[in-house]
């Protein structure tokens, strides 16, 4: 059979054309098999570093944000109260932060990098509620005698304004301070410490 009547211009686009097509078939291929080497949705919310912009956190105020499922909360502490975390330390449970709810670099009196930004899970070490942040000091329709911090409302522990435990209520520990890093100065990465090794 002879070949002199094909006209080549259409041998060249139908060429092209089944080039393009199949290329694309290949692209729609590849595309949800590499996708789905990144981790899903969940997976980021269940572990994936979050970063809190604190820049308008105002002083004495407090932001909640969540990692891994549970709160997450930065205080912008006033000097008065910082200066509340000296005056109760022989009715707290772990005054020196002694058991291991937070960093290293948290192991300190204001359980911070900074110290006027408190980072800290938003869990009562007891059952797992959470408490209410209660700044004034004293708080007088919680305990006269308790300076402010968290209270626990579901059995009535107690905490600082550094998530440290008071003694004689049902939480046996510390709030626990998760292990976070400054980007810059107004961003706060929680999930990742210090040399910035995810937690």
């Amino acid at each position: 059979m002879s070949n002199e009547g094909v006209d080549l211009g259409r041998r060249r686009f139908l060429t092209v054309a089944t080039g393009v097509v199949g290329g694309a078939g290949a692209v729609a291929a590849v595309v949800p098999f590499l996708a789905s080497f990144s981790p899903s949705e969940r997976a980021k919310a269940l572990g994936a570093p979050v970063t809190i912009n604190i820049a308008g956190v105002e002083a004495g105020q407090m932001v909640t944000t969540a990692w891994r499922g549970k709160p997450v909360w930065v205080v912008n502490r006033t000097e008065e109260m910082l200066a509340s975390l000296s005056g109760d330390e022989k009715r707290l449970r772990d005054p020196e932060s002694a058991q291991p709810q937070q960093p290293d670099y948290a192991t300190n009196q204001h359980r911070s990098i900074k110290p006027e930004y408190l980072v800290m899970l938003g869990v009562c070490t007891h059952l797992g509620c959470s408490p209410k942040f209660h700044p004034e000091s004293p708080a007088p329709t919680i305990d006269a005698n308790w300076p402010g911090g968290f209270f626990c409302p579901c059995h009535g522990s107690k905490f600082d304004l550094a998530g440290r435990v008071f003694q004689g209520v049902p939480a046996p520990l510390n709030m626990v301070v998760p292990p976070h890093r400054y980007d810059t100065e107004t961003e706060v990465v929680v999930g990742e410490d210090t040399q910035g090794g995810a937690a």
